[in-house]
């Protein structure tokens, strides 16, 4: 040991009439170098938690309590060999061999005290003499919370004060990190493994809270199943869209009587040629109207997301239900096509995807989507947009309700529709409008057969 070097014995503070407290975690390991005030060991007792930090700056020659021991006030914590001038810094020789802990512990437990709530030991809250002034303001202005923390639950999380300070730095949310310490208690090492999972993760860095790992098979008999290609192919891409596109939904509802009553009349002449008119050709071609009318809605934001491109085209997919999971084909052109036009293509896409014969062409390009669940149930639901599209539709199922007309009610058959929208580029009243616009285009049923020029 070099004459500019000595060795500092840390110890523990005085903790008022606790002993035997628990040691929870061990922040440091022989050989580390550290800063004066860097937290050593944490302890917990009945009413609170707390670190116990190193008088010196230096590299830690020995320590001397593990994880899940048990220490007293003086008891020795680590050993750290420490030059001489920091050393000197960190102990002045006039004061007390005990105050500089004491003292050091004081800053540490008001901080503790504020994040948690708890009463920490009347002892450690008394300011010491000779105690560093560096603690104090860490103390006196803890760091600013982050839009991005849940505050009453991570005041609740199960880690200590030093945890909670880095956790904080990072930005990370204690309520979605799982510890690995001692009775479940959060340490440095998973917040970090947090962050790097954040960090890997699809479109890392978005530091969302992590689901729970839950071994369901401690509940009972389970079956794992792997997900179909399509599933972990179209996963991903809602997640996305969900996540990045800030959706609203516009529920509303189409009285399609007229509608109904057309198409029985006009399906059997229809099957003679080989086509199936089905309600969704219609809804097809109400929404070209709509979309013609209202262009932003057959638009998408650029990748600068300071543009808006209007499409010149009309290109609707539709959601198809296949053995293998949904699938979302592309009639393209559909303004140029008239309802069997429309129809007979809806035909021929529904057939290739139930057959897994679609091409990546038939399924790119798109810029609406419906969502048709008629045929199943439901009476409304939340469609995810398909993004970079700025809107689709949902389409449940029609039933018979009585409206009110001419003095009396009369049973009109009626449509609900859902309309998923992002509020980056629609507001709740252009929304409004193209819903009332589009029930209004599926009224009027016989213009939707007139042919297109």
């Amino acid at each position: 040991m070099s004459a500019a070097e000595s060795l500092v014995e840390v110890r523990v503070p005085d903790m008022g009439n606790f002993k035997d407290v628990a040691v929870i975690d061990v922040l440091v390991k022989v050989g580390e170098r550290i800063e004066a005030e860097a937290p050593l060991v944490t302890l917990e007792t009945e009413k609170a938690t707390m670190d116990v930090p190193s008088t010196a700056a230096g590299v830690v020659e020995k320590l001397h309590i593990a994880k899940g021991g048990t220490v007293s006030a003086g008891d020795l914590v680590a050993t750290v060999r420490s030059s001489g001038a920091a050393a000197a810094q960190a102990a002045p020789p006039s004061a007390p061999a005990a105050a500089p802990h004491g003292g050091t512990q004081a800053g540490q437990d008001s901080g503790a005290g504020q994040r948690s709530g708890k009463d920490v030991p009347a002892a450690s809250t008394a300011p010491a003499p000779a105690a560093p002034p560096q603690p104090a303001p860490a103390a006196q202005a803890p760091s600013p919370p982050s839009p991005l923390i849940d505050e009453p639950g991570f005041s609740r999380a199960h880690a200590g004060p030093s945890v909670r300070k880095f956790a904080r730095e990072l930005g990370v949310d204690l309520t979605g990190v799982t510890g690995s310490g001692m009775k479940g208690r959060i340490t440095h090492d998973d917040v970090k493994a947090f962050v790097k999972g954040a960090l890997a993760a699809p479109g890392g860095g978005g530091a969302l809270p992590a689901v729970p790992v839950v071994d369901f098979a401690a509940f009972g008999p389970v079956e794992s199943q792997p997900l179909t290609r399509i599933q972990r192919i179209s996963g991903p891409r809602l997640h996305a869209s969900w996540v990045n596109v800030p959706h609203v939904t516009q529920f509303d509802e189409a009285d399609i009587t007229d509608l109904e009553t057309l198409r029985m009349k006009l399906k059997d002449g229809a099957l003679e040629r080989g086509i199936k008119l089905t309600p969704l050709a219609f809804i097809v071609r109400a929404c070209v109207k709509a979309l013609q009318a209202f262009p932003t809605f057959n638009a998408s934001l650029d990748a600068t997301g300071a543009n808006l491109v209007l499409k010149k085209y009309v290109h609707i997919g539709f959601a198809a239900d296949t053995p293998n999971g949904l699938m979302v084909p592309v009639l393209r052109d559909a303004d140029r096509q008239d309802v069997y036009e429309v129809a007979r293509q809806l035909g021929e896409l529904s057939g290739a995807a139930r057959a897994g014969k679609l091409t990546a062409a038939q399924m790119q390009g798109g810029s609406f989507t419906i969502s048709s669940l008629g045929g199943i149930g439901g009476t409304a639901f939340t469609p995810i947009i398909n993004a970079p599209e700025v809107a689709i539709l949902g389409v449940s199922r029609s039933s018979y309700k009585p409206l009110y007309r001419d003095g009396q009610f009369v049973p009109r058959l009626m449509l609900p529709l859902s309309l998923s929208y992002d509020h980056r580029v629609i507001d709740g009243a252009a929304a409004a409008r193209f819903t009332t616009f589009l029930a209004g285009t599926l009224a009027d049923a016989q213009a939707l057969v007139e042919a297109v020029p």
